[in-house]
């Protein structure tokens, strides 16, 4: 955005002024295909929210989260609250599954093996992403592990237990 800006100012559309005003701080916050272990906190922090609201508590199947991990969200994590805002309205259980989530979500998951993915193998095992979610989540909140639990939508039994299969893995 700050190169079109400057792009901009260099071809006289927009003002030099109103360019270094605006110009105070610039923030790079990478898009969320770039940062997919906040893919679960992000699910968990919206159907929380959700709750709240509605007064329905809902959580998301195994394979309902692995395709939104593998998903990219152009729209970023606007995208994905939408997307689960919809899935809670179709959902008729606790439980959301892939069938409740936005069809270009799982159509997309469909046509990404037809892909070449030029030899590099992208798919990880979803134990190896649930436990970049977990010590992701643990190192962004500089070591609250309750609070991470609770981001995660998981017991703090749960954490620490996945915790120590970590530690004892070679």
């Amino acid at each position: 955005m700050l190169a079109h800006l400057e792009q901009a100012v260099a071809q006289g559309t927009f003002r030099r002024d109103l360019f270094f005003r605006l110009n105070v701080l610039t923030l790079r916050i990478p898009c969320l295909r770039e940062r997919r272990p906040d893919v679960p906190m992000l699910v968990a922090h919206f159907l929380e929210r959700l709750a709240r609201n509605t007064g329905v508590r809902r959580s998301v199947s195994d394979e309902a989260l692995r395709i939104m991990l593998s998903y990219d969200w152009p729209g970023n994590v606007r995208e994905l609250e939408n997307c689960l805002e919809r899935a809670c309205a179709m959902s008729s259980g606790p439980v959301l599954h892939v069938a409740d989530l936005p069809t270009m979500i799982h159509n997309a998951q469909v046509q990404a093996p037809a892909q070449a993915d030029n030899g590099k193998n992208n798919i990880l095992p979803f134990s190896e992403l649930e436990k970049q979610s977990i010590l992701g989540a643990i190192e962004q909140l500089n070591g609250d592990k309750l609070r991470a639990a609770k981001l995660l939508g998981i017991g703090k039994t749960t954490l620490y237990r996945k915790l120590k299969e970590y530690a004892s893995q070679p």
